[in-house]
C-alpha cells in the first residue's frame, strides 16, 4: 500500500469516528435539551353512568413528588387557576352544577395576598353532565392549569372522552394516548338488558368503574402543622383565661372542690375530671364542626367573597363587644339548666359546671372561640378538633393545677380593672383581624378598596389608639378609675407604640416583614413605589432621560420591556446583553425571585444599568392579532401572547418552566456557556451568572 493510499484509509477512519463521535455528542445533547421539557402531571379520564341522560366525567391527575397544581377555586389575583373548557357543549349537553374537586391544601400566599388553593400529589375532579344530544359521540374537554415546584409551568390538556351507543348501557372507560396533547377515552359498553352472562359482564363492569370512582386520594398535610395549630389555640385559651368572664371562676371553683370534698385526693380527682370535661366540651364542638360541614367545606370557603365578608361583620360584632358596647351572651335559661344539672353530683355533675361555666363565659370566650374555630377550618381535616383541644387543655390546666396545689390560688392577682383591660386588647386585636378578611374579600373582587396604604392606615389607627388606651389616654365604659398605670401595663403600651411605628415607613413602601401575610401585597397599592413617590423615583438621576418605545419601569424601578423585538432593537442601539425574564403573572417564585434577588443591592445596578431587561409573560391571554396566529409542528395552537412566549421558550430553550432567565448578545447568542439558562436560585448564585455572562459580551 502506497502512502496515498494508506493517507486516504486513515483519513477516511478518522472522518468516519468524528462523525460517530458527532453523532453521539448531537443525540446526547437533543435528549439532554428534551429532557427539561417537564411534565409533572400525568392525566387520565373516563366516563361513568349515572341515570337516565346524566353522566359523570372523571379526572384524575398523578403530580409528581414536590409539585402542586393549583385549584380551579383558587381566587383571582393569585397563581392561575384550574380552567376547564367544555369545547363542544352547545347544543349537546348541559353542565350540573360546577366540577367538584378531590382533596385540596389551601395556603396563603404572601406574594399575591390570597388563599391558594392546590393539589398535592394527586387531583381528582368530576363534571356531572345531562346529555341531550342522543347522536353525540364525544365530550371534548381542555384543561389549562398551574404546575409550581421551585419553577412554574402553565399547562394544557386535551380530552377527547367516548359516549357509550346507548344510555341503556353502562360505560366503562379505557384511556388510551392519542397524540401528545390529546387523551382519547373510548367508551366500552356492556349491554345489562341481555343474557344471563351479559349480566354478569355488567356488574363486572359497575364494580370496575365503583372501584375506581372509590380510589382514595391522600389528604395533604394542612397550611400549619397540627402542633402549631395546637400551640396558637393553646394561647389564646390562657388569653381567654385572662379575661372578666373566666378568671374569677378559677379560684370559686377549685375552692369549692376543696371544700366540699371529703378528702383532698377526692378534690384533686374531681378538678380534674371538670378539667377533662371542660376539654370534652370544647372538642365535641370542634367535632361538630367539622361533621356539619365537612373536613374541607371552610377549607374551600375561607377564599369565598361572601364568607370573608360574614366573618369580618362577626369580628366587627365581637370587638365592639369586647370594647364595651354590649355583651354577646346565651340565653340564661341554658345557664340555669346546666346549674340544675350540676346539683346531681357525680362525674354527670361535674360535667354539667363545666358546661355551665363554658356558657357563662361565652361572653368572652365566644369571639376567641369563633375566630380559632375559622381559622383552624380553613385547614381542613381535624384541624377544628385539634384547635379545640389547644384551646380547653389551657381553659382546664389551671383548675387541676389549683386544686392539686391549693396554695397556689394566695398567688393569684386580685380580680380588677386589669380583667377588663384584657378583654379591651382582644377587642382591638379583634378589629385590626377583621380588617384582614376584608382586605381578602377586596382582593378576590380586585376592586382595589382597601388597597396597601388604606390597610395600613387602619392598622397605624388601631394600634395607636391601642397604645394611648394602655398609657391611659382614653377611657372606655367598664374601666376602673385609676391614678396610675402598672409597670406591665406600661411595658405593653411601649411595646404597642412600638409596632405602630414600625407600620408607618410601610406607607412609603417599606416591606413590613415581620406582617407580610397580613396587609395586601406591594404590588397592590395606590403607588407600589410608596405615597409621595413618582415611578420613577427607584430610578438613579441620568440612568433614564425619557422610556424608549415599548418600555416601561418595572419592579424596583427596573427599565424593562414586554416585546422581544422592542428589547432587541433597543439593546442593538445602546449596545447591552440581553436579559430575557420568562415569567408570568401568577407565578410566585417569580415574584420572589424579584423580591428577594432582584431587590439585593449588588444584583439590582446590574440589572438596572448593565443589561436589557425584556420579561416575556406566558400567561399572558391577550389575544394575538389574526395575522399573527400560526400552528405549531407539533399541532399547538399559539393563538395568545402567552402562547407565543411560550413557544419561543421551549424551541429555544427546550424548557416549559417559569422562572427562567437567559443573557443574550445582540445576535441571541446563549452567553453563559456552562450555564445557558438559570431559574429559582440563591443571590449569590445569581450574581455570579450575570457577571459571567456580562464579563463574556464584553
Amino acid at each position: 500500500m502506497n502512502f496515498n493510499q494508506s493517507y486516504q484509509t486513515i483519513t477516511s477512519k478518522s472522518v468516519w469516528n468524528k462523525t460517530i463521535v458527532f453523532l453521539l455528542f448531537f443525540i446526547f445533547a437533543f435528549a439532554k435539551g428534551n429532557a427539561q421539557i417537564l411534565e409533572p402531571v400525568k392525566w387520565t379520564a373516563k366516563i361513568e353512568k349515572k341515570s337516565g341522560t346524566n353522566a359523570v366525567l372523571i379526572f384524575d391527575a398523578t403530580i409528581e413528588k414536590d409539585w402542586h397544581m393549583y385549584s380551579q377555586f383558587t381566587p383571582d389575583g393569585g397563581p392561575l387557576p384550574l380552567e376547564i373548557v367544555f369545547k363542544n357543549q352547545k347544543g349537546n349537553y348541559n353542565l350540573v352544577g360546577k366540577a367538584k374537586e378531590g382533596k385540596t391544601k389551601t395556603a396563603f400566599n404572601d406574594v399575591f395576598g390570597v388563599n391558594e388553593t392546590f393539589f398535592v400529589g394527586k387531583a381528582h375532579v368530576e363534571q356531572e353532565i345531562t346529555i341531550t344530544n342522543p347522536d353525540l359521540k364525544t365530550v371534548d374537554v381542555d384543561f389549562d392549569f398551574q404546575v409550581c415546584k421551585e419553577v412554574c409551568i402553565n399547562s394544557n390538556k386535551k380530552f377527547s372522552i367516548a359516549i357509550p351507543a346507548s344510555f341503556k348501557m353502562v360505560a366503562v372507560a379505557t384511556v388510551s394516548e392519542a397524540k401528545p396533547d390529546e387523551t382519547k377515552v373510548e367508551g366500552i359498553a356492556v349491554d345489562t338488558l341481555s343474557s344471563v352472562s351479559k349480566e354478569t359482564k355488567s356488574e363486572q363492569a359497575k364494580s370496575e368503574v365503583a372501584a375506581s370512582s372509590k380510589e382514595e386520594i391522600p389528604a395533604p398535610a394542612p397550611t400549619r402543622s397540627l402542633w402549631s395549630i395546637f400551640l396558637i389555640a393553646f394561647i389564646s385559651g390562657f388569653a381567654a383565661l385572662l379575661t372578666p368572664c373566666v378568671f374569677p371562676m378559677i379560684p370559686m371553683t377549685v375552692s369549692f372542690f376543696t371544700k366540699q370534698s371529703k378528702s383532698r385526693a377526692k378534690g384533686i380527682r374531681n378538678a380534674i375530671i371538670y378539667g377533662l370535661s371542660i376539654i370534652t366540651i370544647y372538642v365535641v364542638l370542634g367535632l361538630i364542626v367539622t361533621k356539619i360541614f365537612g373536613a374541607d367545606a371552610l377549607n374551600a370557603l375561607s377564599t369565598d367573597v361572601y364568607f370573608n365578608l360574614i366573618f369580618f361583620v362577626l369580628l366587627i360584632v365581637f370587638a365592639v363587644s369586647f370594647l364595651g358596647a354590649f355583651e354577646i351572651m346565651l340565653p340564661n335559661s341554658w345557664a340555669n339548666k346546666a346549674d340544675q344539672q350540676a346539683d346531681r353530683g357525680g362525674i354527670v355533675g361535674i360535667l354539667f359546671m363545666a358546661l355551665a361555666l363554658a356558657i357563662v363565659s361565652f361572653s368572652c370566650t365566644g369571639p376567641i372561640v369563633g375566630t380559632l374555630l375559622v381559622e383552624a377550618a380553613s385547614n381542613g381535616g381535624i384541624a377544628p378538633v385539634v384547635g379545640m383541644l389547644g384551646f380547653s387543655s389551657a381553659m382546664a390546666l389551671p383548675f387541676m393545677l389549683f386544686a392539686m396545689f391549693p396554695g397556689w390560688l394566695n398567688s393569684l392577682p386580685k380580680s380588677g380593672g386589669w380583667l377588663n383591660t384584657v378583654k379591651v386588647v382582644l377587642g382591638f386585636l379583634e378589629l385590626a383581624l377583621a380588617f384582614k378578611f376584608l382586605s381578602n374579600a377586596d382582593l378576590v373582587l380586585q376592586l382595589h378598596l382597601l388597597e396597601r396604604e388604606v390597610f395600613l392606615a387602619i392598622w397605624i389607627a388601631i394600634f395607636g389608639t391601642l397604645a394611648f388606651y394602655l398609657f391611659g389616654k382614653i377611657t372606655l365604659p367598664h374601666d376602673s378609675p385609676t391614678n396610675h398605670i402598672s409597670v406591665g401595663r406600661l411595658s405593653f403600651g411601649l411595646l404597642v407604640l412600638t409596632f405602630t411605628i414600625y407600620l408607618i415607613p410601610g406607607l412609603w413602601g417599606a416591606p413590613l416583614k415581620l406582617i407580610s401575610a397580613f396587609p395586601p401585597p406591594q404590588t397592590y397599592s395606590e403607588s407600589p413605589f410608596g405615597v409621595g413617590s413618582s415611578s420613577t423615583s427607584n430610578v438613579n438621576s441620568g440612568e433614564i432621560k425619557g422610556l424608549p418605545d415599548g418600555a416601561e419601569l418595572g419592579p424596583h424601578g427596573i427599565m424593562v420591556f414586554h416585546d422581544y423585538e422592542d428589547g432587541l432593537a433597543y439593546a442593538k442601539e445602546i449596545k447591552k446583553p440581553i436579559m430575557l425574564d420568562f415569567t408570568g403573572y401568577a407565578c410566585v417564585n417569580c415574584r420572589k425571585m424579584e423580591n428577594n434577588v432582584w431587590s439585593d443591592e449588588r444584583v439590582l445596578p446590574i440589572l438596572k444599568n448593565e443589561v436589557v431587561l425584556i420579561s416575556l409573560y406566558v400567561d399572558d391571554k391577550r389575544e394575538l392579532p389574526k395575522e399573527e396566529q400560526f400552528v405549531t409542528a407539533k399541532g399547538d395552537k399559539i393563538e395568545t401572547v402567552g402562547d407565543k412566549w411560550t413557544d419561543f421558550m421551549i424551541s429555544k430553550y427546550k424548557t416549559n418552566t417559569q422562572p427562567l432567565y437567559v443573557l443574550t448578545d445582540l445576535e441571541g447568542k446563549n452567553l453563559n456557556n456552562s450555564k445557558p439558562t438559570i431559574s429559582y436560585v440563591d443571590v449569590e448564585e445569581y450574581l455570579t451568572w450575570l457577571k459571567t455572562g456580562i464579563s463574556n459580551f464584553k
